[in-house]
């Protein structure tokens, strides 16, 4: 990594947090620091279950619940089992008091507030700049907090995405999509050693996957590559397939392939601007339109 990237990357950090009032001890003057007021936020009105609060915020179970139990003393928050009737005390809620709604109300419009502040002194055309400034810093974080490990395909979390896959490529292929048609792929096929399943997630959500299965006398080959709509455009399917092709690079494959539908335009797309070539069929996968191969560095 450039020591010249590194710098800039803290230089903005360091400007953004004295701007925004994170190095106050009292954030927004409401006497309490930033982790506290971001906590109550995320709870509002609606309230919020703690483990969604610990994944979206990137929390430890500790400081969570440090947190929590400040908010809860000074009055401001109740946290309980969602379920009144005690059918599972597991799942605990944070909500809002009358306190915590009336100081959450202040809170919104003091965010408003700094909002202004800072677009205030700008001219309309800097204010353009800064504001899509703003919305393309926020797209490549996001995409710099996805994660991308290896699953079991019998997760909940590999399951619901390879179910959102099969959903995806139903709305878009020709005449739809019906698995009996298809080439099987068992979930022993995407264990080691057969091969992996990948899966992605933003803030422990799942948000896409892909596979490879591994073949002594054949080239690696990749399949169920997805991503949600919700994060397209951050760069994922281009990480999976990297990972995959890795993945296979560091178990002595040479080259993979894969078969995709001519409705794939994004996916084709990606395959050919990252090195992919096509070749002739290779496999008699009935959606199949086009087959493309690629050769691995190792």
């Amino acid at each position: 990594m450039e020591s010249a990237l590194i710098a800039a990357v803290r230089r903005f950090n360091r400007t953004v947090t004295q701007r925004v009032g994170a190095l106050d001890d009292e954030y927004m003057a409401q006497g309490r620091p930033l982790g506290q007021a971001r906590l109550l936020w995320e709870i509002g009105p609606a309230g919020a279950e703690v483990a969604a609060l610990r994944a979206r915020l990137g929390l430890d179970s500790g400081h969570l619940s440090r947190l929590l139990r400040t908010l809860e003393n000074d009055g401001l928050i109740a946290v309980g089992p969602a379920d009144q009737t005690g059918a599972d005390g597991r799942v605990r809620v944070a909500t809002l008091t009358d306190a915590g709604r009336a100081q959450w109300a202040d809170l919104d419009q003091r965010s408003d507030d700094l909002a202004a502040s800072i677009l205030e002194p700008l001219t309309d055309h800097r204010r353009e700049r800064l504001v899509a400034a703003m919305a393309e810093v926020e797209r490549l974080l996001m995409g710099s907090m996805v994660v991308i490990e290896p699953c079991p395909p019998s997760d909940p979390r590999a399951r619901a995405c390879l179910r959102a896959y099969v959903r995806d490529i139903a709305r878009r292929f020709d005449g739809g999509f019906d698995p009996a048609l298809s080439k099987p792929l068992p979930d022993e096929a995407l264990v080691p050693p057969n091969g992996v399943l990948l899966l992605a997630t933003l803030n422990s959500e799942p948000i896409g996957c892909g596979a490879v299965k591994l073949h002594s006398d054949a080239p690696a080959e990749i399949k169920r590559v997805w991503v949600a709509d919700t994060v397209r455009g951050l760069g994922v399917g281009r990480r999976l397939l990297g990972e995959l092709e890795r993945y296979a690079a560091e178990r002595g494959a040479t080259a993979v392939r894969l078969d995709t539908n001519r409705n794939l335009t994004e996916a084709i797309a990606l395959y050919r601007a990252t090195g992919y070539r096509e070749i002739e069929a290779y496999n008699t996968e009935h959606y199949a339109h086009h087959w493309f191969e690629k050769q691995l560095r190792r």
